[in-house]
């Protein structure tokens, strides 16, 4: 830790951006670093009371989640919604878009995750109705940028359902407890593999819009030609090869899916994927920090795919639902119109990770490339990559 009685206190952080929502001065700004993972910064650090209630709302801070165990009460689930069009559209079974879906129609408001064109990042924001929502289906697989939506979110009267990931939600449940206002709120988390550095998706963005234009659409999962369990495909739309999404045309999103310009597959070797999953571009918050995996959550509900054997026939897409409070349980048990079948908690997980992500060998080879700016579509780096890989392979089968 540095010499610093607030939010500075350490090199990095899970950059969840909850500090900033909770800071009464509003002095404390998110912002990449320089390699490329949301942090937070003080800028006017001489106006700092040293309140320490950025302390407390850090989940970094501290080492255990928030729900206590006592607290925890878990009940689990394979689900997706019965409505087929939403099933399709979204990663697994839908029942992410579901839960969000029928709490808008009981009067609350969704913070979700969409991907902002313009700036070309995943940024959380307020959705107050079912064709805003729309717009959160899908995975995002890089770090959301939060701090303008939990700063506008109302600690007072209105009910809020929050999704993000696991670290997110855990500083978020320390912040609405800290303001004693967790009646009103919703938590629901999902199994994360890790964030990588935007630097990876910059440089990706970089190499691709060259070929179709400033990106007007990214997609990371689809599920219409190949099925659910090889859905690991980018799509991206760009101005010189399709018309702008419209959003409130929502429900014909899935449409767009076969007109994308760019369509690249984990199985064929696209190179965001190799970089993310291959665990080339992790953050040290991911691989050594990360106190969340399994049934570790300060979520009333978790949601992630059903991989594993019991649904290994599956192609449609099936969800992982895991209740780990009552208020979770009591939502889950009121959804309509979807299919809820109960499994014990290893069913429910039993395609999850249940360690960190470790770094790759000698992969701060490709961050130094990365921070330099280069292109990822060279001869050099993919030969980079390509040596990298069965390094990990050899070092792998030897146990190196």
């Amino acid at each position: 830790m540095l010499n610093y009685r607030n939010i500075l206190s350490f090199e990095y952080c899970y950059g969840c951006g909850v500090c900033a929502a909770s800071c009464g001065k509003q002095l404390i700004k998110i912002r990449l670093d320089k390699n490329g993972f949301y942090a937070p910064y003080i800028d006017e650090l001489e106006k700092c009371s040293e309140c320490g209630i950025c302390l407390d709302v850090c989940a970094f801070n501290h080492e255990e989640c928030a729900l206590k165990h006592e607290q925890v009460h878990i009940k689990s689930w394979a689900a997706w919604s019965n409505n087929a069009d939403i099933r399709r559209k979204c990663s697994s079974g839908g029942i992410g878009f579901e839960i969000g879906k029928q709490l808008i129609e009981r009067g609350y408001h969704a913070v979700g995750c969409r991907y902002d064109i313009k700036e070309q990042r995943a940024e959380h924001y307020i959705a107050t109705t079912v064709e805003e929502f729309v717009q959160s289906i899908g995975s995002k697989y890089i770090q959301s940028y939060t701090e303008e939506a939990f700063k506008q979110i109302s600690r007072k009267g209105q009910k809020y359902l929050i999704t993000g990931t696991p670290c997110q939600i855990d500083s978020f449940r320390r912040m609405i407890s800290r303001f004693h206002c967790e009646d009103n709120f919703v938590l629901m988390d999902f199994y994360c593999h890790c964030v990588p550095s935007m630097l990876v998706w910059n440089a990706y963005v970089k190499s691709i819009e060259p070929k179709i234009g400033k990106i007007t659409y990214a997609s990371w999962r689809n599920k219409f030609e190949y099925g659910w369990h090889d859905s690991w495909l980018m799509g991206l739309d760009g101005v010189n090869a399709s018309n702008p999404v419209n959003w409130h045309d929502s429900y014909n999103l899935i449409v767009r899916e076969k007109k994308t310009a760019v369509q690249s597959r984990l199985s064929q070797g696209d190179l965001f994927y190799e970089l993310f999953l291959g665990d080339f571009a992790l953050g040290r918050q991911c691989q050594n920090d990360c106190k969340y995996k399994m049934d570790k959550s300060s979520a009333d509900i978790r949601i992630g795919d059903l991989w594993g054997k019991t649904y290994e026939q599956n192609e449609e897409g099936v969800s992982a639902l895991v209740s780990f409070t009552d208020k979770g349980r009591q939502i889950i048990e009121g959804l309509e119109d979807v299919t809820l079948i109960e499994h014990p908690f290893s069913v429910v997980s039993e395609g999850q990770m249940k360690k960190n992500a470790q770094r790759k060998p000698f992969s701060y080879l490709v961050m130094n490339y990365l921070r330099k700016g280069k292109p990822i579509d060279t001869f050099y780096f993919k030969s980079l990559l390509f040596v990298l890989k069965v390094v990990a392979k050899f070092k792998s089968i030897f146990k190196l």
